[in-house]
């Protein structure tokens, strides 16, 4: 994705913020920031100036405006942010047909098996939290959807490097041998 495209998306958050929810970023910003240069700022386009040249946003680094969007009920804005970053993280190349297979058959598997779990499963896979909340909040009393979700944005995340060996060591680690004995179980013998 192109600074282009990005700066385009940071013009329409801007676009959407009222005065209240901007001065409420400055105020969350307010530790990064000092209060002299938050006086000097009017727009949601300044803000986010001032966060890029201070290296706490950017294309591949959205987690804290993300968040901080998420703190002042904007979640809409939050996830188009995250779907921004999981876009321009994807590489055009997908796992091979074989290890998408593979994929399609652990995440069944991982969805009937894994219920609650599913928070500690996303953080042993790298989501970050904001990721976790955003999935919760997709499907907050789905079990099963909150967990398909979740493993698909994990799999958006990895891109080509998504491989079913790493779902099972996540298992695994996160002390869920028998779901990590039946998804191996299910696949296919090499």
């Amino acid at each position: 994705m192109s600074s282009l495209q990005f700066n385009s998306l940071l013009l329409d958050i801007s676009n959407q913020l009222t005065e209240k929810q901007l001065e409420d970023l400055k105020f969350l910003c307010g530790d990064m920031l000092g209060k002299r240069e938050l006086e000097k700022i009017s727009s949601g386009v300044r803000l986010f100036q001032v966060l890029t040249e201070r290296m706490k946003l950017g294309a591949d680094n959205t987690d804290c405006l993300s968040r901080f969007l998420t703190q002042i009920q904007r979640q809409d804005l939050a996830e188009r942010l995250e779907s921004f970053e999981s876009q321009a993280d994807l590489s055009d190349v997908l796992p091979d047909k074989e290890e998408r297979d593979k994929l399609g058959i652990a995440t069944e598997v991982i969805v009937e098996n894994l219920g609650k779990n599913w928070r500690k499963m996303g953080r042993r896979l790298g989501l970050t939290e904001v990721k976790i909340d955003s999935v919760s909040k997709r499907h907050p009393t789905d079990l099963e959807e909150t967990t398909r979700e979740l493993l698909k944005e994990w799999r958006r995340s990895r891109g080509a490097q998504a491989q079913t060996q790493e779902l099972i060591q996540a298992l695994r680690a996160c002390m869920l041998n028998r779901t990590a004995d039946q998804v191996e179980d299910s696949l296919p013998s090499c």
